[in-house]
C-alpha cells in the first residue's frame, strides 16, 4: 500500500499483519459501536462510531503510527454523553485509504470536510493526539465555523520538535523487536508494567509501518486564527515535542487556551478522559 509520497508499509505481508492486529483490537471495543466507511476525495475513511446518534458529536484523530484503537478506554467514558467518531487518519496504519497529501496544504481540511459531511455533522468538537492534534488544529484554523471545541493532546506542529528520539531509533534498530519496544517506551514514556499490550502493539506495528518524518510548524499568524475554545494537555517529559514551548506558543497566540501540563508524563497521554469530557461538555 502506498501513499502520495511513497509506500506506508514495508511489504504487503506487513500491511496484512498490522490489519490483523488492529481488527483484533476493534473486536474488544468496550461499548456498542458501528463501523462506518465514509467516501472521501482521498479514498474511503474508516470510522468507529459510539454513543447516541443524537448526542453532540466529537471527532477523534489519533497520532502517527497508531489507529483508532488508542481511544478504546476514552470512548467508553465519552460515549455516555457524546456521539463519538474515532477516525482512522488516512496514510496511517488503520483501515482508511493510504493517501498522504501534503500536510502544509488544504488537503487534510478538505478530507475532513468530506468525513463530516458523510457523517452528517455540520459542526463538531475535535480531540487530536500528536499528528492528530496538528490535523485538528489545522482544521480549526481553516474551518472555524465547523469546530465547537478543540482538545490537543501532545500536538505536533506547535512547539519545538525534539530530535533525540531519532538518534535512539538508529541505536536501537539492530536489536529487532526488543529495540522497537525500547524505542516505543522511550517515546511514549510508558513503563512495561502499565502498558504492556500497547507497547507490544506499537512495536509490532513499527516492524512494518513507515511513519512520516516531519511535521510542518504553524506560524503565529496561523495559530492566532484558532477561534474555538481550546484545551492543551501535554507531558513535561515528552521525548518528541517540547511541551512547555507548545504551551507558551498557544497561550501567547490563542489567549482562550486552557493548559494542563502533566509532570513526568511522556508523549502518551493517558488517564485524562474525565477532564477532557468536562471540557467538551463546557463544564
Amino acid at each position: 500500500m502506498s501513499g502520495a509520497d511513497g509506500p506506508i508499509y514495508t511489504s504487503a505481508a506487513g500491511a496484512r499483519e498490522v490489519e490483523r492486529r488492529y481488527r483484533e483490537a476493534l473486536d474488544r471495543w468496550p461499548v456498542p459501536c458501528e463501523h462506518l466507511r465514509v467516501p472521501t476525495r482521498e479514498g474511503p475513511t474508516f470510522v468507529v462510531a459510539s454513543g447516541r446518534a443524537d448526542a453532540p458529536p466529537v471527532l477523534l484523530l489519533h497520532g502517527s503510527g497508531t489507529n483508532s484503537a488508542i481511544w478504546r478506554d476514552d470512548a467508553a467514558s465519552w460515549a455516555e454523553h457524546l456521539r463519538v467518531y474515532a477516525v482512522d487518519v488516512i496514510g496511517e496504519p488503520g483501515l482508511s485509504a493510504p493517501s498522504r497529501p501534503p500536510l502544509d496544504s488544504e488537503a487534510y481540511a478538505l478530507w475532513l470536510d468530506d468525513v463530516l459531511d458523510g457523517l452528517g455533522a455540520a459542526r463538531t468538537s475535535i480531540v487530536g493526539a500528536s499528528l492528530g492534534g496538528r490535523l485538528a488544529a489545522d482544521y480549526a484554523i481553516r474551518r472555524p465555523g465547523r469546530v465547537d471545541r478543540l482538545v490537543l493532546l501532545c500536538p505536533g506542529g506547535i512547539g519545538r520538535h525534539r530530535r533525540g528520539w531519532m538518534v535512539a531509533a538508529l541505536l536501537l534498530a539492530p536489536f529487532g523487536r526488543a529495540g522497537r519496544r525500547g524505542l516505543v517506551r522511550l517515546i511514549t514514556g510508558l513503563g512495561a508494567a502499565e502498558a504492556r499490550e500497547f507497547l507490544d502493539h506499537m512495536a509490532a506495528t513499527f516492524a512494518h509501518f513507515i511513519p512520516r518524518r516531519e511535521l510542518p510548524t504553524f506560524t503565529d499568524a496561523e495559530l492566532g486564527r484558532l477561534a474555538a475554545p481550546t484545551l492543551l494537555i501535554a507531558g513535561t517529559r515528552d521525548a518528541m515535542v517540547d511541551a512547555r514551548d507548545t504551551a507558551a506558543r498557544l497561550t501567547r497566540t490563542v489567549p482562550h487556551t486552557e493548559v494542563r501540563l502533566l509532570p513526568g508524563v511522556g508523549h502518551a497521554i493517558v488517564g485524562q478522559a474525565a477532564p477532557v469530557l468536562a471540557f467538551l461538555r463546557g463544564r
